[in-house]
């Protein structure tokens, strides 16, 4: 009997199944400062001790995204390994601060199934919930997901196509605990803007263009324990008619969002993810430029707000002559991420 583990493919799934994803993590000040080398965010709040007490909270909590990598990377030997590509995300909901010393874990339900119709790959939905040490959830999203079949011939005994909420609503955004914005410091976050300074439907250039390189989104991918094959394997890949490794999806997401500073300083704390597309892949080199569209805004609680952003990610090409989706929805060629989000802002109400 082997002893080596080959990944599941997608006959091997059941709707309902519940998977509890091995190697518990504990996020560490390491971690945080690979993250920084690798991305460049300068959000406040995640970068400084003083400012986050400042905000009402302990000391500086780890950015979202870490967190939200770190419990990627545990459902990845047991959903993804065998993907061909991770398609979209959805219902995601930041729960509770992550702080360096924390330890998560992950444990996901598959939710629907469907099998494509040249019978050799199928599409995985799953819920995904992170947990830390005391058993408090942490955050908690829907991914799906394109799985390879062991053999094109193989029955798939149930499938189903869960329908998934557009957008978290703005009344089931969670604060961290004492987040409190009276005292912020905007010439220290480093703009003025708070959540009335956004109009529904702006448009915001981020304008700085960064490129991952080959050894930066390998060590990306290996810092969140993410053994996907299309990341990692070049003779896995020599089957694909590009012949390279993929990036990894969030090494995309992580770059757009650091990029956003530049136009949402004072946006840099998620609260949710209501959407994501990874529109076309992206092969390391590339330069990416991002852009954010205002899609809504709400008032949370006092002094504390949110916005509802798009964030558009292009590779090889600025924002400022890029049209967006037509009429029927298809993306220019040189975009590579959608991704729908909320986050927390000051407001002056």
């Amino acid at each position: 009997m082997t002893k080596t583990n080959p990944g599941n493919y997608f006959e091997d799934f059941r709707l309902g199944q519940i998977l509890v994803h091995a190697t518990p993590r504990t996020v560490t000040a390491g971690d945080v400062a690979l993250y920084n080398s690798l991305y460049g965010p300068r959000f406040a709040l995640f970068s400084s001790d003083e400012f986050a007490r400042h905000s009402g909270l302990a000391r500086a909590p780890v950015d979202p995204l870490i967190a939200f990598h770190m419990v990627f990377g545990k459902t990845v030997p047991d959903i993804s390994l065998n993907a061909v590509a991770n398609l979209g995300y959805a219902e995601g909901l930041f729960l509770k601060s992550v702080y360096p010393g924390d330890t998560l874990t992950a444990v996901s339900e598959v939710i629907g199934l469907k099998e494509n119709s040249n019978r050799k790959t199928g599409v995985v939905y799953v819920r995904t919930t992170g947990s830390n040490q005391h058993g408090e959830p942490v955050l908690s999203y829907v991914r799906w997901v394109m799985v390879r079949k062991r053999s094109e011939d193989a029955a798939v005994p149930e499938q189903a196509t869960p329908k998934l909420k557009e957008a978290v609503a703005a009344t089931d955004l969670v604060l961290p605990q004492g987040l409190d914005f009276s005292r912020y410091d905007f010439a220290l976050a480093g703009a003025l803007h708070a959540l009335e300074d956004y109009g529904i439907g702006e448009k915001i250039d981020h304008v700085d263009g960064m490129a991952i390189e080959e050894a930066e989104h390998q060590m990306a991918t290996r810092l969140y324990q993410n053994t996907a094959k299309v990341h990692f394997n070049q003779f896995e890949r020599a089957k694909d008619p590009s012949g390279r490794r993929l990036v990894y999806g969030g090494v995309v997401i992580s770059t757009a969002k650091a990029l956003s500073f530049n136009g949402l300083q004072n946006a840099g704390l998620i609260l949710a993810i209501n959407a994501g597309r990874h529109v076309n892949p992206y092969f390391a080199g590339g330069t990416v430029f991002a852009w954010s569209e205002v899609l809504d805004r709400a008032q949370l609680a006092p002094g504390v707000g949110a916005l509802r952003l798009r964030l558009v990610a292009t590779r090889d090409r600025p924002c400022a002559d890029l049209p967006d989706r037509d009429a029927a929805g298809v993306y220019p060629g040189e975009v590579i991420l959608d991704f729908d989000y909320w986050a927390a802002v000051p407001s002056r109400g």
